[in-house]
């Protein structure tokens, strides 16, 4: 029977392994570290954590994370009103802001349609976008969902919403590869991404 470690240790390892990409041999040697080596760090990081489940909230305008009503985007004067990003998390607005190409506004998804796990357009904040879109002024909508196939479902649902409104509807351009996400993305890559974006209907250009 393999050695067991203490119930508060097992927790630990438990919770541990909820991080993306973290099983159960890392998620052990992280705890582990943390009791033998680092403990003042291991409560600055429980204390971290604990604040920013408190106080990190939505932005009511995008939906992004923020700390007050709306998030220091959509408080940006000079951000570019009538055009609007919408990508799937909050790692992509990240991304994009990197590249320093664009001045515009985002909508922050949570996450991707994938109804053979019960997410629908209410699931991901698609009300919210419709909102934005009835009642501000969008000039384009910039599909940068993932180029996975949940992501270009995703982005065809909305494209054809923008576009029964009258709005241009674009997508990134080539660089992004099929199955990549746009929060692995070197800045580079996504920012030519950005700039060559193309407009997925005919009369959306125009």
């Amino acid at each position: 029977m393999p050695a067991r470690l203490t119930p508060a240790l097992d927790q630990l390892v438990k919770c541990l392994t909820y991080l993306p990409g973290v099983g159960p041999k890392s998620a052990t040697r992280m705890a582990l570290h943390l009791l033998e080596r680092e403990q003042n760090k291991g409560a600055e990081l429980a204390i971290a954590l604990s604040e920013a489940l408190t106080k990190v909230g939505r932005c009511q305008r995008c939906n992004n994370f923020s700390e007050s009503d709306l998030c220091s985007i959509c408080k940006d004067t000079r951000r570019e009103e009538g055009l609007l990003c919408v990508v799937e998390a909050t790692t992509d607005v990240i991304a994009i802001e990197q590249t320093a190409a664009f001045r515009g506004r985002y909508f922050v998804l949570k996450g991707h349609l994938s109804p053979l796990d019960g997410i629908g357009p209410k699931e991901i904040g698609i009300d919210l976008l419709k909102e934005i879109m009835e009642k501000q002024t969008v000039k384009e909508l910039i599909l940068a969902t993932s180029a996975t196939v949940e992501g270009e479902a995703t982005a065809h649902f909305i494209g054809e919403l923008a576009q029964s409104r009258n709005i241009k509807v674009s997508r990134l351009a080539q660089g992004i590869p099929m199955g990549g996400e746009l929060g692995l993305l070197d800045s580079g890559t996504l920012s030519h991404a950005l700039e060559d974006r193309k407009f997925l209907f005919a009369d959306s250009g125009n």
